[in-house]
């Protein structure tokens, strides 16, 4: 039987006055261990003008984090929310918050979105110039530091940064386009990097996102994806709790198949 919203753990502030991101990323990294892949719904397609209530209806569905996307019109054709809206989010929900910035030059906004209480920081390859000095600049802001790659740009571009990374988000569409199906080019890219991370015995989480649905997140499970970034299959559902329920069952089910559950040591850092 689920919790009530009384029994959940509550976030608290630490001493700089933002939350604690790794405690919550800690919390996430153990549920994964312990189940096998997570659903991190994407709240792009959410009713925003009930926002607190479309978070509180996520969580009571069992999610384990939620995505955030953000986007400037700049380096992506698309224009979303910003700060305001993730400050809103975090006000709202008590699970760990990835903020993907889809942004040029995102370095100008790390200690910003890191304030409003992202507890991962997920970062383009493609827009950093210098992509270990924003990795180590978002870890000493104290959100965990993510790296996503796009379907045109080769793996080895996150795979040359893997020791500087908490994680790498695979993007199975191309960024900022809607109604994309599923690009297979995913598969193979995160088939290296669970290779690499296995080699190099890293504590590093692999993502995935775009066009995901219940035909896909078998495969990308099997491949290695562990926080599995969902849009349309969650929040165009009417029962939210039966969608995340369904696909985490497959890919937990995939990733067993594929021998990579239980994976790799709890990310403590």
């Amino acid at each position: 039987m689920q919790a009530g919203r009384d029994e959940r753990p509550t976030r608290v502030n630490s001493p700089a006055g933002n939350f604690s991101a790794g405690q919550a990323t800690d919390a996430l990294a153990a549920r994964v261990e312990s189940r096998g892949p997570v659903v991190l719904p994407a709240l792009l397609l959410c009713d925003f003008g009930h926002l607190a209530a479309e978070i509180r209806r996520l969580e009571d569905a069992g999610a384990a984090a939620i995505h955030l996307d953000i986007m400037d019109g700049v380096f992506v054709p698309q224009l979303t929310y910003g700060q305001v809206v993730v400050e809103a989010v975090r006000r709202a929900a008590t699970v760990p918050l990835e903020v993907h910035l889809m942004v040029a030059d995102p370095d100008r906004w790390l200690a910003d979105y890191a304030r409003a209480g992202a507890d991962i920081l997920t970062v383009h390859v493609e827009a950093l110039p210098d992509p270990a000095k924003t990795l180590d600049a978002i870890r000493r802001l104290g959100p965990r530091a993510h790296l996503a790659v796009s379907p045109n740009t080769p793996v080895e571009r996150a795979l040359s940064h893997l020791d500087r990374c908490d994680g790498v988000l695979v993007m199975s569409v191309e960024p900022g386009f809607g109604g994309q199906a599923f690009d297979p080019r995913a598969l193979p890219k995160l088939s290296a990097l669970a290779a690499a991370r296995t080699a190099r015995q890293r504590r590093v989480r692999l993502g995935v996102d775009g066009g995901i649905s219940t035909a896909t997140i078998g495969t990308v499970a099997a491949a290695g994806a562990e926080l599995i970034v969902a849009g349309s299959a969650v929040i165009k559902s009417p029962d939210y709790a039966r969608a995340i329920r369904d696909l985490e069952r497959i890919a937990g089910d995939a990733a067993h198949a594929a021998d990579r559950f239980p994976r790799s040591p709890s990310l403590d850092g």
